[in-house]
């Protein structure tokens, strides 16, 4: 009994410090837009890629996560854009594979709706939070002050929300 004992825990071990990495590198950086081979449908249902972007009719429904972008963070290595880390006091984000667009969207303004409170900020986009190392395909990943301007508690870790181009 302690012979099989041994190697399953080894094994178990393995497995959780395997699937750990793949969450740790999320937002860690692959090909400019895995989703350009595939057409219409496929990208979302089939292939894990993040839904088409952005209703015109008020927002993309979303779910938010908290992330720190400065060196040494939870964040990973430095935002996909430009290469550097970013002050968590900034109001800036990370957007799921196929809502970074292959870094179409580096920079540009996105508004960020909070369901909860209502209130709206503007954040620049800075990352990918790659949907194919871990992030799931509907994630809008913020600053710390973007939390703080929509009025929301990030120990809750997640909340709903829609966003758009601004």
């Amino acid at each position: 009994m302690a012979s099989t004992k041994l190697p399953f825990m080894a094994v178990a071990v393995l497995l959780l410090q395997a699937s750990w990495c793949a969450v740790a590198r999320a937002r860690h950086h692959h090909d400019p837009d895995p989703c350009g081979d595939l057409v219409g449908l496929q990208r979302h249902k089939d292939h894990g890629c993040s839904s088409p972007a952005v209703s015109a009719q008020g927002g993309t429904p979303a779910m938010m996560t908290v992330n720190s972008f400065e060196k040494g963070g939870d964040g990973g290595g430095p935002s996909e854009c430009d290469g550097q880390y970013h002050s968590n006091k900034d109001l800036i984000t990370a957007l799921s594979t196929r809502w970074y667009a292959g870094g179409r969207r580096c920079f540009k303004p996105i508004r960020i709706t909070s369901t909860q409170t209502g209130r709206s900020v503007v954040a620049r986009v800075v990352d990918e939070c790659d949907s194919h190392r871990g992030c799931k395909n509907n994630i809008v990943d913020t600053s710390q002050a973007v939390w703080d301007a929509l009025g929301l508690d990030s120990n809750i870790g997640v909340v709903p929300v829609t966003w758009s181009d601004a």
